[in-house]
């Protein structure tokens, strides 16, 4: 890892922030507001192809447009002068219409027709879709009544057909194993984003289970880690499965912990919080390549080796995270991962075309020939805000 004189650690945070915000300002956002998206129909693909740097017309999955709803509108706070609110309205208004179903739930795909290639319920989708709605709601004063109206219809849905009784959601009805602790991450950062905006006391009493739920039961009583899979109480799935632990969600429930518990300070999300990060970057990070790759076992042992960009995003979000809630030594320590974190995502930029990335990086260092999706722009541009942010406050 970088050893830094931390005298100058600061003056490299802001220059990393700077840079950063100006390739994403000037090359990533122009090139996914008009290749990436059309504006005319208020739609967006699923990605872009490195060669010809044009779209894939290709089935789209739900969970993207949230992403690209928020990576416009919180650009845009960070000083892009794009069209932010036009294309979020747009892509609002057609997430809607093509992806609702009757029944109340948002469906999983179209296509480029805009017919529905997937009608299946998938809750990680439905978290999406309530953290579209708090950026819309926030962002734009004319649509947030109707933005609070959906997320109520949703949520309600949510609880009277997908409630466990146990805590949490279940992944269908009737139920199917795995009970998954990915798309709660995802809820718990919708009901964060809507705390911050709404005063429904169901927003903070929803994060408050989710928390509860990953301090009790997703992390590990003994080591500190947390699993991916469970059975319908909660407990760690049966099998080789339930010893899937992803560094980079480490990470990233790092970060929502360490949020969570400085709003309620709790000492105790704050605890665990350092220790999932130390478990990630630990084990997690590979030092030849100097950057998080994407699952270990439960015994912290490495289990899958190919890394992809969004792990670097979240190593970046929690170092920024727990530096903040640091002192001496330790706060100095995350300043130096905060720069590591920050070069590591920049390498997934540096082979592909201006404003776009590679996603996936084998354990030799070489990068996948892919396009790069739409779906690590929320990822980049959450990273890269967290990053201005805290480099504005020093």
């Amino acid at each position: 890892m970088t050893t830094i004189d931390k005298n100058q650690v600061g003056e490299m945070v802001q220059h990393q922030s700077a840079e950063m915000t100006a390739w994403l300002n000037s090359k990533a956002l122009p090139i996914w507001a008009t290749v990436g998206a059309d504006p005319g129909k208020g739609e967006c693909y699923e990605s872009i192809d490195l060669a010809t740097q044009k779209p894939l017309f290709v089935t789209r999955r739900a969970r993207v447009v949230p992403r690209q709803i928020y990576s416009f509108l919180e650009g845009a706070k960070l000083g892009w002068t794009g069209q932010a609110e036009d294309l979020a309205s747009g892509l609002y208004k057609w997430f809607l219409s093509a992806y609702r179903s009757d029944e109340g739930y948002f469906i999983s795909s179209v296509d480029v027709e805009n017919q529905v290639t997937d009608q299946s319920f998938d809750l990680y989708n439905q978290a999406f879709a309530l953290f579209a709605f708090a950026q819309i709601a926030g962002n734009m004063p004319e649509s947030r009544q109707d933005a609070e109206e959906h997320a109520s219809n949703l949520l309600n849905y949510l609880i009277e057909n997908y409630r466990n009784p146990q805590g949490g959601f279940r992944e269908a009805n009737p139920d199917k194993l795995p009970l998954c602790s990915n798309p709660h991450m995802h809820m718990f950062e919708a009901c964060l984003a809507w705390e911050a905006i709404s005063a429904d006391p169901a927003w903070q009493e929803l994060s408050d289970e989710i928390a509860e739920l990953a301090l009790n039961h997703y992390i590990d009583p003994v080591t500190g880690g947390l699993r991916e899979f469970f059975e319908l109480d909660w407990s760690p799935f049966k099998g080789d499965n339930g010893r899937v632990m992803e560094s980079g969600h480490q990470f990233e429930w790092a970060w929502l912990l360490a949020r969570w518990g400085r709003s309620r300070c709790d000492a105790g999300a704050l605890i665990a919080a350092r220790r999932l990060y130390d478990i990630a970057w630990t084990y997690g990070i590979d030092e030849t390549r100097s950057v998080t790759f994407m699952a270990l076992n439960d015994d912290f042992s490495v289990r899958d080796p190919i890394a992809r960009l969004w792990g670097q995003t979240e190593w970046l979000k929690a170092a920024i995270a727990l530096a903040e809630i640091s002192q001496g030594p330790e706060r100095d320590a995350y300043l130096s991962d905060i720069l590591d974190a920050a070069n590591a995502m920049r390498v997934f930029f540096a082979s592909a075309p201006d404003g776009l990335w590679r996603d996936k990086m084998s354990p030799d260092g070489d990068f996948e020939d892919e396009p790069a999706p739409a779906s690590s722009l929320y990822h980049i541009v959450c990273a890269i805000s967290e990053l201005n942010r805290f480099a504005a406050g020093r």
